[in-house]
């Protein structure tokens, strides 16, 4: 999971590390909330299956510039 963030391809995708710790961040606080994971969990905690889930595409961020901020 951490191998896949050595590429910075998700990071530069996403506009930058802020915003791909932001999106990350705010799905962990989703996973906490009782929000089901859209990846299969296998053991993993709920920081790792968000990662997985951004490096997977399962969720992006849009920006009020496109519509309106939420993550979807």
């Amino acid at each position: 999971m951490i191998e896949a963030l050595k590429d910075d391809k998700i990071i530069h995708e996403l506009g930058g590390r802020f915003k791909f710790t932001a999106l990350v961040q705010h799905r962990v606080r989703q996973l906490m909330d009782g929000d089901r994971p859209l990846v299969e969990r296998n053991g993993r905690n709920d920081f790792e299956v968000a990662v997985q889930e951004v490096c997977e595409r399962k969720i992006t961020l849009q920006l009020p510039g496109d519509g309106e901020e939420k993550l979807a």
